[in-house]
């Protein structure tokens, strides 16, 4: 612990077994301190949702230990392309961004959250201050001037757990940020209907495109994408609002068939998921209320650029080193306003535009939309320009210095480590 030494008794529990929660109980393990993770599921989420990490997000994971066992499983992207969807320019290439990942430096992976998950818990089961408690609902939480606590229903009764700090990380339907700040949830929800598939089909490597593509296309606007080594697809599109999961499930032969290359038949893939998902766009007004801070990322279901994950991972990363700086007595509990000031502001400034623009960057083809569009005449400059190119991969695109400012964040600590 660098020569700092932890409070006799610092306890934090945490609500919700997703990659914030798990990856802050982590941290907070390997510093010996108490960290209990309750999950209102029987195991954890295996549902088909974001799986590829930025260098932001990344940065994390190595900080948590997680990397090394990562890459033995992870798959390296080779890059994206954006390409036209329908009219005369059918799947024709808009541009393409080559991935930039150097052994022991890589700036983007995948790694599906299901295979993700597991081994987070696994290294987690390596410390005995730490715990998983699956079937645990909360239902109610509270604090007073000496310590906080959730109540829990179980299968084996009503139970209360006590900690210094409650971490609310159950996502976008969260108890933890209802219980604080009611049913006000600043932001919007798209009005589009997301279909996420895990699907595999042999045929994809016969076409040589790079292992990420966007197509631009106002009711489909597809992804393809290979998301693990054994040729795993990660194949989402936009569906009609209205329809019942049935009917969206009779539909996707027929969707398939408009935007994957060849359109194949349902007998030539097989598909292992199937989730209907709605895009969210919000954050709290507040972050914090004493000694309860909540993670929730962006609280979205489906990110074409990936930012909720990543800044899900990032706040966890920034949350605990608060919680470390308070447990080491270098920071007091104001060092968690400063943290929800930040957060929020890197919200607004970088995780929601950023976000937005990837979204709808995928609804207008036309061409005086794609022309005008910075992100896409930065990837053309860069195809036409090596030392512009070199640049870019530099300084991601998604990078803009997401994770908190050391300084910033220290400003408040006592003494820094």
């Amino acid at each position: 612990m660098m020569g700092i030494n932890t409070r006799a008794s610092f306890e934090v529990v945490i609500v919700g077994a997703g990659p914030a929660g798990l990856i802050i109980a982590l941290m907070l393990a390997q510093k010996g301190m108490s960290a209990t993770v309750l999950e209102k599921s029987t195991e954890i989420d295996r549902n088909p949702r974001a799986c590829f990490y930025s260098s932001p997000a990344i940065h994390e994971l190595r900080r948590a230990g997680l990397m090394e066992d990562i890459m033995k499983r992870a798959f390296v992207p080779d890059g994206a392309t954006w390409r036209y969807l329908g009219g005369e320019k059918n799947m024709e290439k808009i541009c393409t961004v080559h991935a930039h990942n150097p052994p022991g430096a890589e700036t983007m992976i995948s790694l599906p959250l299901d295979e993700l998950l597991p081994l987070m818990a696994e290294h987690l089961s390596r410390y005995p201050s730490a715990k998983v408690l699956l079937s645990h609902q909360v239902v109610s939480i509270g604090q007073n001037e000496n310590k906080a606590w959730v109540d829990v229903r179980t299968p084996d009764g009503d139970k209360r757990f006590e900690a210094d700090y409650i971490v609310g990380c159950d996502g976008a339907n969260s108890k933890v940020r209802r219980e604080l700040f009611g049913d006000n949830f600043p932001g919007f929800t798209w009005d589009k209907q997301i279909v996420a598939t895990n699907v595999y089909w042999p045929k994809f490597k016969d076409y040589n495109w790079t292992s990420s593509t966007f197509m631009i296309h106002p009711e489909h606007f597809p992804m393809i994408a290979q998301i693990a080594r054994d040729g795993l697809l990660r194949i989402t599109y936009g569906e009609e609002g209205g329809l019942t999961r049935e009917q969206m499930r009779e539909r996707q032969p027929w969707k398939y068939k408009q935007f994957v290359p060849g359109a194949p038949e349902p007998d030539e893939y097989r598909i292992v998921n199937f989730s209907p998902y709605r895009v969210h766009q919000r954050t709290k007004g507040r972050e914090t209320v004493d000694s309860i801070p909540v993670v929730n990322g962006m609280s979205d279901k489906f990110d074409s650029g990936g930012m909720g994950l990543m800044g899900g991972l990032v706040d966890a990363g920034n949350l605990f080193d608060c919680l470390y700086g308070i447990a080491t007595g270098q920071a007091d509990d104001s060092i968690l306003e400063k943290y929800s000031e930040i957060r929020i502001r890197k919200y607004k400034d970088i995780i929601d535009p950023v976000s937005s623009g990837n979204i709808q960057r995928l609804w207008d083809p036309s061409p005086e939309t794609i022309k005008a569009d910075t992100f896409f005449q930065a990837i053309q400059l860069a195809e036409k320009d090596e030392e512009f190119a070199d640049q870019m991969a530099k300084v991601s695109i998604q990078d803009y210095s997401v994770n908190l400012s050391e300084k910033e964040i220290t400003v408040r600590y006592l003494s820094t480590y």
